[in-house]
């Protein structure tokens, strides 16, 4: 019997914390809390009998302290260029109602600030990703270069958003965001980015 759902893409993330972001090793944010904005671009999947190809969804997550030892506030924005139904599936999966590695997560959320249906503009080009939502969000990361020129990356790391991959470790262009009380401008901050692939 097939998964519920399965969806596979690209994902990229960028908070306030130096590179490379101590959090995802189980340790305290650089500056005593962290304000990170997740992108996710499903280049195939489905829930069900939904297909979710081409879409996007992002994650808002401030965490007042330690991000395992403090419940932290999310918001999440679907995008809507997707049906009612295509809008439905990726809620109940980045909200982590349809179980997988996103319930996870969202275990560890204290505080959802709601769900509202956005335009996502998600893009990736050698090593920079980008991502906006007109009014609330800008994001922009590239890849900081290794020896020889090569992606420097994390592997197996505790704390991640997408097992099984190792994360390309960044910096910020820029990260603005603003939406339920919250306001963020930070750029030469950390980013990580790597393919990911979950279901349920």
């Amino acid at each position: 019997m097939g998964s519920k759902w399965k969806i596979k893409g690209t994902y990229f993330e960028t908070c306030n914390c130096d590179a490379a972001c101590p959090c995802v090793f189980l340790s305290s944010p650089t500056t005593g809390d962290c304000t990170v904005l997740i992108g996710w671009h499903i280049a195939s999947g489905h829930f069900e009998e939904t297909d979710l190809k081409g879409l996007n969804a992002v994650m808002a997550v401030h965490s007042p302290g330690h991000m395992l030892e403090v419940p932290w506030r999310a918001a999440l924005y679907v995008d809507n260029r997707g049906s009612a139904a295509q809008q439905e599936a990726l809620t109940g999966i980045f909200s982590g109602q349809a179980g997988g590695h996103p319930s996870v997560l969202a275990s560890h959320v204290g505080e959802f600030l709601g769900v509202k249906s956005v335009e996502i503009d998600y893009r990736e080009s050698g090593k920079n990703r980008r991502l906006s939502i007109p009014g609330i969000a800008e994001a922009e990361i590239e890849a900081i270069g290794g020896q020889g020129g090569v992606e420097t990356t994390i592997a197996g790391h505790p704390l991640c958003i997408a097992p099984g991959y190792s994360a390309v470790v960044a910096k910020s262009r820029r990260l603005n965001y603003d939406d339920h009380g919250m306001r963020w401008e930070i750029s030469q901050k950390n980013g990580f980015y790597s393919p990911f692939a979950y279901n349920g």
